[in-house]
């Protein structure tokens, strides 16, 4: 619509008067740029809520990372949920600013640990396949279990933590996150300022997408519901790719 407005009152400058051309022809022009300006913003933006339902209303349905609870016997026998490519920004403030450009809303504490000199994205472009489960999947029953008990059974069953590089990836490559699902990915978590271990949370609470940052101590409690993203252990998952130690 914002195209067509545009379009509509700039015509309407050449048939201006004279003698009240510079102030009509003055007008017309803010409104044409603030049109253009509208679009561009409309044709970048990606995260708000309206963004993600036309996506899903394209696609009709999202790859939602949400499955049936099957137990998980070994990580060879878990399909790929989805596949991202990582190392497609020169620095972290360059992958910082995609975040923003397309609109995705940044927490306090994922702000924090991008800018973190623990964070780090990765030299080379890298395809990463990526698996979805929750902690019941895994193996265990109580309501909630710890974050290192979680990461423990995953790495016995052939998982491989996410370099932290693959929160705000994902967050940039999965525009059409179904409403409600909050994915926990499962990396080694880095210390903010303070010294507060984070690990980062790519979700769609309704109001658009977000990158979050949540508790990562070892003894932090997880709901055995909740879904966490590891990746599949594969030959290209190279050491340069790795998790950097939180410092």
């Amino acid at each position: 619509m914002g195209v067509v407005f545009q379009r509509v009152d700039c015509r309407v400058r050449h048939h201006c008067s004279t003698g009240g051309h510079r102030s009509r022809g003055f007008i017309v022009a803010m409104l044409c740029a603030a049109c253009i300006i509208q679009f561009v913003s409309e044709a970048s933006a990606q995260c708000s809520a309206r963004d993600v339902l036309q996506s899903q209303l394209k696609l009709k349905k999202a790859p939602s990372a949400n499955g049936p609870p099957v137990l998980v016997k070994s990580a060879t026998g878990v399909p790929v949920w989805k596949t991202i490519t990582l190392g497609t920004f020169a620095d972290p403030l360059a992958l910082r600013n995609a975040l923003d450009k397309k609109g995705c809303s940044i927490g306090g504490l994922a702000a924090e640990i991008l800018a973190r000199p623990a964070f780090a994205v990765s030299s080379t472009k890298t395809d990463v396949e990526l698996v979805a489960v929750s902690a019941v999947q895994l193996g265990f029953e109580t309501d909630t279990v710890t974050l290192t008990a979680i990461y423990a059974q995953a790495r016995q069953l052939g998982f491989e933590l996410a370099p932290a590089e693959v929160g705000p990836q994902l967050r940039l490559q999965y525009f059409d996150q179904p409403m409600g699902e909050f994915l926990i990915i499962g990396m080694e978590p880095i210390k903010t300022w303070s010294g507060e271990p984070v690990i980062l949370n790519v979700a769609n609470g309704g109001a658009g997408l977000i990158l979050f940052g949540q508790d990562g101590r070892p003894d932090a409690e997880i709901s055995v519901i909740s879904r966490f993203v590891f990746a599949r252990s594969n030959e290209r998952f190279t050491p340069a790719l790795a998790s950097t130690p939180a410092h």
